[in-house]
C-alpha cells in the first residue's frame, strides 16, 4: 500500500490514500511529492479544532502576504464524495471554484460536515494526529500563519 509520510519538527504525519474516491488527487500529491515539490514548504495556516493547510510554494517566501496564494501550475478537477470530512481527513484545498485544486492540502482536526461534498478528500492519517495536534496548537498571526515556522517534507513510502 502506498502511503506518504510528512516530517515536520513536531513529527511524522503517515497518510494513507482514499485511490478509490479521489485517484486524481492521489496521483497529483503522489507526483508532487515524488519530485520534491512538497519539501521545504509550511503548514502556512492553522486554526485551532478545525484544520490545518500546507503545499503552498509560496510559502517558502519570507511574504508572509504570499503564503497561501500559490500552487503548482496545474489544477485537478474535483472529487467530491461521500468520504466525511472527520478528524484526520486529508483534503485538496481551493478556491472558489471547484475545480481549482492544485498543490495545497489540508487536514482536519475536528469533524467539519460543512465541507463534506464541497471539498476533495483524497487521504486520513493514519499514524501521528498529535503531531497534527501540535501543529494547530501554533501560534499564529493575524492571517492563522503559524509565528514559527512549520515546515514540512513530504516521501512516498510502501507499506505492507
Amino acid at each position: 500500500m502506498t502511503q506518504a509520510v510528512i516530517t515536520t519538527r513536531h513529527g511524522d504525519i503517515t497518510l494513507e490514500f482514499l485511490s478509490e474516491v479521489a485517484p486524481n488527487h492521489v496521483k497529483n500529491f503522489i507526483e508532487l511529492a515524488q519530485s520534491g515539490f512538497y519539501d521545504n514548504t509550511l503548514f502556512h495556516r492553522v486554526i485551532p479544532d478545525f484544520m490545518t493547510q500546507g503545499g503552498d510554494p509560496n510559502s517558502k517566501n519570507a511574504d508572509r502576504r504570499l503564503h497561501g496564494t500559490g500552487g503548482s501550475g496545474k489544477n485537478v478537477k474535483a472529487e467530491f464524495s461521500k468520504t466525511p470530512h472527520v478528524r484526520g481527513v486529508v483534503s485538496a484545498a481551493r478556491s472558489a471554484n471547484p475545480d481549482s485544486a492544485s498543490s495545497q492540502f489540508f487536514i482536519v482536526v475536528a469533524d467539519s460536515s460543512h465541507l463534506d461534498g464541497q471539498y476533495s478528500a483524497f487521504g486520513k492519517v493514519v499514524a501521528g494526529l498529535e503531531v497534527v495536534d501540535a501543529i494547530v496548537a501554533e501560534a499564529t498571526d493575524h492571517r492563522d500563519n503559524p509565528t514559527e515556522s512549520v515546515s514540512l517534507t513530504v516521501k512516498i513510502v510502501e507499506s505492507k
